[in-house]
């Protein structure tokens, strides 16, 4: 590629977004690229790096566990690290017990105390679940219509108001279309293709997709749209409501935060110990040495996770997509379509969408591809194909 740097363009947001397509765009195109990130590191919410008194790698915004069916996201991220080898199991810490998640064939025997088969499982499950409720409204409903009263009750209910900060009844349906249910013994929670968790840690794939000569990071730098004066585009990573100083209404987000200790030697035996029952307070205790099977550690570096509602001085993480919060969606991404020409908007804030780190990293390449293709006209995408 010629050394002549005929595009400027600017990101909003280091995560694996803005640094993936910032990639894209210095390989594929005779361009420089300077990233602005709010934040005094890189990697967004996948953030990580050790702990100096125990040793331990620490997923400093909550565990993220690589796991993905597509097989090129797969081979692409294998150019910046190598994968160790993971199996992501959970615990339902309750007053009746200590129970598997997912909910399996483990989970069923365990709270009704019984010795099912598969196939014994599989009929007791339809006798237990509400079979009135044929077109559910709201998520308490397609809980029971998906695992019945006691899992619901026991598993569900209390974990979700915690999380969600409302009821499920008050929660759409779409939520979860189905909670799905394993009529086995496997206790691995995910079921994709592909899972691991990256040796060094995932703030390292950041830095080793930014190590290009045509990339600047620049810390602690706040993004606003006078960049367009100076870059050729703006691509956007950030949350769209505060961008356009929330001129619609604040989106509704979850956040989470963190007590966290040092504990001497193993603490619960496991990465992610859930707690269903509103008391305690929190939602789940991570166990940071866990992710990393291939390291020992004496020491152990322990999160206890707590779930509140987002303010403009938070940061935000999951999106409630409310009836209410899609229509301000809606009309800042209409906006956005009809008074934008150098400003793009990509990745989970900026288009308000649970993104998995696969389908973050997935949307990202697509959408400089497309991007590329529009700079011979004179219209760019504004936001990524969804349909994708």
């Amino acid at each position: 590629m010629s050394n002549h740097k005929k595009y400027k363009f600017a990101i909003a947001g280091a995560g694996f977004s803005g640094a993936v397509l910032a990639r894209e765009l210095v390989t594929n195109l005779p361009c420089e690229v300077v990233i602005f990130e709010e934040r005094n590191h890189i990697g967004g919410n996948c953030h990580t790096s050790r702990d100096k008194e125990s040793g331990v790698m620490v997923h400093r915004y909550g565990p993220h566990i690589f796991n993905t069916n597509i097989e090129e996201v797969w081979d692409y991220i294998h150019q910046f690290c190598k994968m160790g080898t993971y199996i992501h199991q959970v615990k339902a810490n309750t007053s009746k017990g200590i129970f598997s998640l997912p909910i399996n064939l483990n989970t069923i025997n365990e709270i009704y105390n019984k010795r099912l088969t598969p196939e014994e499982a599989k009929e007791f499950i339809l006798q237990e679940i509400d079979s009135t409720i044929e077109d559910p409204k709201n998520f308490e409903e397609v809980a029971l219509i998906s695992v019945g009263k006691l899992i619901y009750e026991t598993l569900i209910r209390d974990y979700s108001t915690k999380q969600w900060g409302c009821h499920p009844k008050e929660l759409p349906a779409e939520v979860v279309k189905r909670l799905p249910v394993r009529f086995n013994y496997n206790n691995n929670y995910h079921k994709s293709k592909f899972v691991g968790i990256p040796e060094n840690g995932y703030t390292n794939i950041i830095e080793n997709i930014l190590n290009h000569p045509n990339i600047t990071v620049k810390l602690n730098c706040i993004a606003s749209r006078n960049l367009t004066e100076e870059f050729d585009h703006l691509f956007y990573c950030g949350p769209i409501d505060k961008f356009y100083n929330y001129k619609f209404g604040q989106l509704g987000y979850r956040t989470v935060f963190w007590k966290e200790f040092i504990h001497n030697g193993d603490y619960q035996g496991i990465s992610q110990m859930n707690y269903t029952e509103m008391n305690p307070e929190y939602t789940r205790i991570i166990e940071h040495k866990h992710f990393t099977p291939w390291e020992n550690h004496e020491k152990s570096f322990c999160s206890i996770e707590y779930s509140k509602e987002t303010t403009k001085d938070d940061i935000p993480y999951y999106p409630k997509r409310l009836k209410e919060d899609l229509v301000k969606f809606n009309n800042y991404k209409g906006h956005a379509i009809e008074v934008e020409s150098k400003i793009s908007f990509l990745g989970r804030l900026a288009t308000y969408r649970y993104l998995d780190m696969d389908k973050t990293i997935f949307e990202a390449i697509q959408f400089s591809k497309e991007f590329i293709a529009s700079l011979g006209s004179n219209k760019r995408p504004i936001f990524p194909n969804q349909d994708l």
